[in-house]
């Protein structure tokens, strides 16, 4: 039987074994369909309270800008905020809340 060894692609993924949120369910990092308001906040701020004091927070915001992921809270980054960094944030009109 040949032994296995870590694949290239296997090695861009290695850094999820290190992440606080590994085993838990993804929907704490990502709003329900049409989630808008407190209820959205209050869901990535739980996320980000997660991603605070996680050892690969770094790698995992990197990931998603780079791979322009574009939902979740990644790394600590919400959807607009990774949006805003790449610039590709929607603009905001009047009523419409950062």
């Amino acid at each position: 039987m040949a032994t296995t060894s870590r694949t290239p692609v296997a090695a861009l993924w290695d850094w999820q074994r290190h992440a606080a949120c590994r085993g838990m369910s993804s929907s704490v990092f990502y709003a329900a369909p049409g989630a808008r308001g407190a209820p959205r906040r209050e869901l990535e701020q739980r996320a980000q309270q997660i991603c605070g004091d996680c050892p690969v927070r770094r790698r995992c915001a990197e990931f998603a800008l780079v791979t322009r992921e574009t939902y979740g809270v990644w790394g600590g980054l919400t959807e607009a905020e990774r949006a805003d960094r790449l610039g590709t944030g929607r603009k905001r009109g009047p009523g419409r809340a950062r």
